[in-house]
């Protein structure tokens, strides 16, 4: 074993007859250890962050070529709407409506973070209010003001870096909380609000512990520790509505795609490959083995459904005030 020292970081090489079998990147001392670890948590962040853009942005384009869906949130299923992949749509609607309608009287500014292709903006500004957006994918952002034109102003950019002058009567979070730290995110919502101002929160919580049976839908904050974080800003509760069973169908079209069209496809691709190529095929289904069973597992196995959904799972729509 050689190793090699810097101030910072040391350089271990394994070799063996002058061939380098290995070489570890280790920091040299407790405190570069520190600084290391944060740097590779960052960088995992990083990565998961780029993997959810990317996988959004797969999503609006086959959704807006395959089913000609404008929003990419979750549908909205009254009683008397069947659950089925051609009322996607018309749920998705619903949802919008819905949502709209839990504005407070007087609102005239609003902050949709987490945009989407702007689709909820235009039809904000169709309603008569004044909407910029927020979004960190260049890919929707550039939609965004496709459809919009001057009509708004679209940040692009993350939530936690976003810096304006603008002040706005209502900021709003539609399926966009999830992804974002909510301490900081309220200490910065504040900062963006008029006097008298309002947050709207439609989303997911989670509400069982990971311990508690197999949750199949990923995302969300813990309901509880959400409460007791906003129970220490000075917001007054005005709204809380729980739409689980509204929206959880919408899991179960999310399964019958999976079912249906993504695992035919591939099963064929993976044929397709197999042929093509049998000794690298072996070699990734080996590599990637508890990733490619994670996957099966989630998508394919069939769990992942509105029963699940609901178990492990809560929709909110939570209106705040600031007092």
């Amino acid at each position: 074993m050689i190793t090699t020292k810097t101030k910072s970081y040391q350089t271990k090489q394994l070799t063996r007859r002058g061939k380098l079998l290995y070489e570890v990147i280790e920091p040299a001392d407790r405190e570069n250890e520190t600084i290391f670890i944060k740097n590779q948590v960052r960088i995992l962040k990083k990565k998961k962050e780029i993997s959810r853009e990317i996988g959004v942005e797969i999503g609006a384009i086959c959704g807006k070529h395959f089913l000609n869906l404008e929003h990419l949130h979750y549908g909205y299923w009254p009683k008397d709407l069947k659950v089925e992949i051609t009322n996607l749509r018309i749920a998705q609607e619903i949802y919008t409506n819905f949502l709209i309608s839990q504005i407070p009287e007087g609102v005239r500014t609003i902050l949709d973070v987490g945009c989407g292709q702007g689709y909820t903006v235009q039809r904000l500004i169709d309603a008569g209010y004044i909407v910029d957006g927020v979004s960190p994918s260049s890919f929707l952002a550039e939609k965004s003001r496709s459809l919009l034109g001057n009509q708004s102003t679209i940040f692009e950019c993350t939530y936690e870096q976003l810096e304006t002058e603008r002040r706005y009567d209502l900021v709003l979070f539609s399926e966009s909380f999830q992804y974002i730290k909510p301490e900081e995110t309220i200490e910065k919502t504040l900062t963006l609000l008029n006097a008298g101002g309002y947050i709207l929160i439609s989303d997911i919580f989670k509400t069982l512990p990971d311990g508690n049976g197999e949750r199949m839908v990923s995302g969300g904050h813990y309901l509880d520790t959400f409460y007791q974080m906003i129970s220490r800003y000075p917001l007054k509760e005005l709204k809380n509505l729980d739409i689980t069973e509204e929206t959880a169908p919408t899991i179960d079209i999310e399964n019958q795609i999976c079912k249906d069209v993504v695992r035919p496809v591939s099963v064929l691709v993976e044929q397709f490959f197999q042929n093509r190529h049998p000794i690298v095929s072996k070699l990734l289904k080996w590599k990637y083995k508890k990733k490619i069973n994670k996957i099966e597992n989630k998508y394919f196995s069939g769990k992942r459904d509105a029963e699940n959904f609901k178990k492990f799972k809560t929709y909110r729509v939570l209106l705040y005030a600031v007092h």
